[in-house]
């Protein structure tokens, strides 16, 4: 959807409107760092985001990936900015195919700085000279497909001589073609809103979106105010605090709550927020503005977001099984052509893409792994690792590249017993009768309708285990289960040939909608990803070492499991059949527990008695004494 169509509906509703600007990261910790914090800022409802193409035009590439996965797996409007700067037309024809190719319908058209070392702006050979001209060609190889924003400068292009002349070349990129303006930042409200008018009068009718750059740190902030007018009240509130990174930037955010008031008071259709990656500030200056709050819930039309891609308008069911990593979902089904409700199933449907082809990666380089995950040695290692996920201590597992989901956190006491017994749990969702689809946790879909969802979880067991819960199955009637491990050899309950839908939407004036399944050709693909990780998760660790061995092992021979409870009118009846396992460890827990107060109660009485001189040999037999006991 264009920009512009999304400002006059905001206009008709008679509500300002938001959006980040991000920039495109150098290395690829810092991408996979970016990636995480569009995830997290969409849910604050950005109308759109934008992505800067790169000093002198440096990382196209980089630019690219961002808006692809914006668009697709994040499902939120991008607008992509194209430069003139080292950029002949073959490759702005490039950028704009790919633009178009991953459903990118807006672009930012500049001309950008001048290339790293000249002093002064020049054309490449091939290239464009002004951002008019870079409009006019949008236009001229692509018609009305983009919607095309411009810059627009408040205080006047540095290179402009007078505003007139300023206003003048922005008329010019109007004129050209560009739907909307986004300024540069400035600090002064009235002036911004005098240019505005100036702008009117210049017959330049266009939407203006202010830019807002947040403070984050003094040298940035003086940094970027060259040229730039800044009210005095900001200038003497600053100073004195210039060596307090902290207290700079709480006055960061005081400063852009009042200009986000001041211009929404002003009449602006929206406020572009310059984020510099940073996600806090922003925060916290829409949430003091009244503009999001702290508890706000950014509405789903589906359990996930909804990809923007072109060729997914109709997607309306996926498998559950890629809750946790919708980037890996979207990469291996790229290649389909169509998403009909009835593709499971069908033998004619596209295959998955070939691990091979697509590769699977973990979030993190092998240092940051360690970092993150240590370096188990023992099964008991890992259990603490899948524990301190549920309880938050650890952010993110090989198979979550997130925190646990808000809807999984109704149930972390439970899943914290899992994983102390041995079930490593990587993916669940608990039972829901009939939640309103505007529940700030469970919600989805459509005004005035009702969500359900059958209890599921999803978990690595032993080969040993797995048996013990087959023989208890025909406890559970209502229980379905699949289980591979890495070879295929599975187990199951079902047939196998049909879909089960674990998550269901009613809503007025429309059919059932059954958007989340669990279907064995799709937990076939997804087993094999899933062993995949494991294989990349022990690569972090030297050859012959204790953790890869164990991390190998496990992915071996191990099994993983999906349970679904098709009776989603009891809450936590899922559990009911890893009862057994639970108590087993919670009195293995308390035995271990009453043997450590044994021991420190021995030595507590023994230093005691040798007036606190306790040899090590009597310690010895102190702790020998008690575990005996």
């Amino acid at each position: 959807m264009k920009i512009i169509d999304r400002i006059k509906k905001g206009q008709e509703e008679g509500r300002p409107l938001f959006s980040f600007e991000y920039f495109s990261p150098k290395t690829a910790q810092g991408m996979v760092n970016l990636h995480d914090r569009i995830e997290r800022m969409c849910y604050l409802g950005p109308e759109f985001i934008d992505i800067t193409w790169g000093a002198g035009g440096s990382r196209p590439a980089a630019t690219l990936e961002v808006v692809s996965n914006a668009q697709k797996v994040y499902g939120v409007e991008t607008c992509m900015h194209l430069i003139c700067t080292n950029n002949p037309t073959d490759k702005i024809d490039k950028a704009l195919s790919e633009a178009r190719a991953c459903g990118n319908q807006n672009i930012l058209a500049l001309r950008g700085d001048p290339p790293h070392g000249q002093s002064e702006w020049t054309a490449c050979e091939g290239g464009l000279n002004y951002a008019a001209d870079l409009v006019r060609y949008i236009r001229k190889t692509h018609g009305d497909y983009f919607g095309i924003g411009v810059a627009g400068y408040p205080e006047k292009h540095p290179e402009s001589a007078t505003m007139e002349e300023d206003l003048k070349f922005l008329k010019e990129k109007v004129d050209a073609g560009a739907d909307f303006i986004v300024t540069q930042l400035f600090f002064d409200v009235p002036k911004f809103l005098d240019w505005v008018r100036q702008c009117r009068e210049a017959g330049i009718h266009c939407p203006i979106i202010p830019g807002v750059m947040p403070i984050q740190a003094y040298a940035s902030f003086k940094k970027n105010i060259v040229g730039v007018s800044v009210p005095q009240w900001i200038l003497d509130g600053i100073e004195p605090i210039k060596n307090d990174d902290q207290a700079i930037r709480a006055f960061g955010v005081e400063v852009g709550i009042k200009m986000t008031l001041e211009l929404i008071e002003g009449g602006v259709c929206g406020i572009h927020y310059y984020t510099f990656n940073l996600e806090r500030s922003t925060r916290l200056i829409l949430e003091g503005a009244g503009l999001v709050n702290k508890t706000d819930y950014i509405k789903k039309n589906m359990p996930w977001r909804s990809s923007f891609d072109e060729k997914r308008k109709e997607e309306s069911v996926r498998p559950i099984f890629w809750s946790n990593r919708a980037k890996s979902y979207i990469s291996r089904t790229d290649a389909w052509d169509e998403f009909p409700n009835g593709r499971w199933g069908d033998s004619r449907s596209p295959a998955y893409g070939d691990l091979d082809r697509y590769g699977v990666y973990l979030k993190y380089t092998s240092d940051e792994a360690i970092q993150h995950w240590g370096s188990p040695s023992a099964l008991q290692d890992i259990c603490r690792l899948f524990v301190k996920y549920c309880t938050g201590e650890t952010l993110t597992l090989p198979w979550s590249d997130q925190a646990l989901a808000l809807e999984s956190g109704t149930i972390k006491d439970r899943l914290i017993e899992l994983n102390s017994a041995g079930y490593l749990t990587i993916n669940s969702q608990p039972a829901v009768n009939g939640a309103k689809s505007d529940d700030k946790i469970f919600g989805w879909g459509p005004k005035g309708g009702y969500v359900y969802q059958k209890a599921y979880l999803e978990f690595f067991v032993s080969p040993e285990t797995l048996e013990k819960l087959k023989q208890r199955m025909s406890k559970f009637p209502n229980f379905t289960y699949n289980a591979m491990n890495k070879a295929g050899d599975l187990h199951t309950n079902t047939n196998g040939s049909k879909p089960n839908a674990v998550t269901w939407g009613v809503f007025p004036g429309r059919e059932v909608v059954q958007p989340t399944i669990v279907e064995l050709s799709s937990f076939d693909a997804w087993k094999d990803e899933a062993f995949a990780l494991w294989e990349q998760w022990s690569r972090c660790y030297p050859q012959q070492s204790k953790p890869r061995e164990l991390l190998n092992e496990l992915g071996q021979t191990w099994y993983l499991v999906n349970i679904v409870n098709n009776d989603y009118h009891e809450k936590e009846g899922i559990f009911e059949i890893f009862k057994e396992d639970v108590i087993a460890v919670q009195q293995q827990q308390q035995a271990d527990a009453q043997a450590e107060a044994a021991v420190a109660a021995k030595l507590q009485d023994l230093a005691i008695s040798a007036s606190g001189d306790v040899a090590p040999q009597v310690q010895a037999m102190a702790v020998a004494e008690a575990v005996k006991a």
